[in-house]
């Protein structure tokens, strides 16, 4: 008998995915990480502590299937009701039930282009028609992602990588012209001005996503919500997981979105930082893209030039984020870390400038 080749046990379409790459994530040496917008603060001292008190005998257990606790929290802190929250392994894993209860073989996935690539990838999964819309050059929102007959819409907003936000009142638009679900992506948006949480009751096709990872700085505990009317939510619970959140993610999670103070503490400092980067990368003669995230995003003087710092700041330990994609070539994305990292990566920057004269 003839043996398979690996590769034909797979669908199609999966043998033809190169399958999302995340950023980097060194397992030695000290590296100055500030490529893939990881919180530079400590989560609160009381989740710490809570985390400890946790490890305890009820880990035997399995966790509250539906995270009651947690949802309490959330509607609570964002003036919501618990029926329209879900509870998931990060704001990806929500991503992923999304798109697995609205898109089948053959239906329309909409996003703007550049993006989170990980809407690409499962689209990919599901065989869906992508019809990916270019941003315009300062990344504001084109008509053409109004298109007819889309099962569902992604928007990043913030946008990754280019940190740049679309006012609410376009998102609200947006929502009310399509006539398919409306996922707004906003892991970033504690660091921004506005949000979109309001338009939620007067859009019943707008479903929007929410993180810990970043401004909670719980990216290791993976946790995030989903905020959507009942009958959305109700659906999406059908095809999560049956236990798709840990014990001590829950006791993570309640415990940091009751304090709200270190919350706003290290978010005051990352946005007063990034201000100060955006200034000093503006002075070494980079053109710096307006960000409403913890990171900020800078166009170099070509795609050599990019990939070129980028490996330079690798070479000392500095790691930022190169994304070879079109459009993206000659751009790099830093997260913004602690004064002392962005002061260590704007000397370093300065030191490549003056000898490679690439800028």
């Amino acid at each position: 008998m003839e043996t398979k080749k690996q590769s034909n046990y797979f669908r199609k379409n999966i043998n033809k995915m190169r399958g999302y790459i995340p950023g980097e994530q060194p397992q030695d040496g000290v590296y100055i990480k500030l490529n893939t917008n990881e919180n530079p603060y400590s989560p609160s001292p009381k989740v710490l502590a809570a985390l400890k008190d946790a490890v305890n005998e009820k880990l035997r257990l399995y966790p509250d299937p539906s995270a009651t606790s947690v949802k309490e929290k959330v509607a609570k802190v964002f003036g919501t009701k618990p029926e329209r929250v879900m509870v998931g392994n990060g704001s990806d894993e929500l991503l992923t039930i999304a798109i697995r209860c609205f898109v089948g073989e053959g239906d329309v996935v909409v996003y703007p282009y550049p993006t989170y690539l990980l809407y690409k990838t499962l689209s990919e999964i599901q065989e869906a028609k992508t019809c990916i819309v270019d941003y315009l050059e300062d990344y504001s929102l084109p008509e053409e992602i109004l298109v007819r007959g889309a099962a569902v819409t992604f928007i990043c907003n913030p946008n990754s990588p280019s940190g740049t936000m679309i006012p609410v009142d376009k998102i609200s638009n947006v929502a009310g012209k399509i006539d398919g679900i409306l996922v707004i992506d906003e892991a970033y948006v504690d660091f921004a001005n506005d949000n979109c949480l309001r338009l939620v009751d007067n859009h019943p096709n707008l479903i929007v996503l929410r993180t810990l990872s970043k401004s909670y700085s719980l990216a290791g505990m993976r946790l995030g919500f989903a905020i959507a009317q009942e009958e959305l939510i109700d659906g999406l619970v059908k095809v999560k997981d049956s236990y798709n959140v840990d014990r001590l993610s829950m006791t993570a999670a309640i415990t940091a979105l009751d304090d709200q103070n270190t919350f706003r503490e290290n978010v005051t400092k990352i946005k007063k930082t990034r201000e100060r980067l955006i200034d000093s990368l503006k002075k070494l003669e980079f053109f710096v893209y307006p960000s409403q995230a913890n990171f900020v995003m800078i166009r170099c003087l070509d795609a050599l030039s990019a990939k070129g710092i980028y490996q330079r700041l690798k070479e000392q330990k500095i790691l930022i984020r190169y994304i070879e994609q079109p459009r993206l070539e000659d751009c790099l994305r830093i997260t913004v870390g602690t004064d002392e990292e962005i002061n260590a990566l704007l000397e370093k920057l300065a030191e490549i400038k003056n000898s490679l004269k690439i800028l």
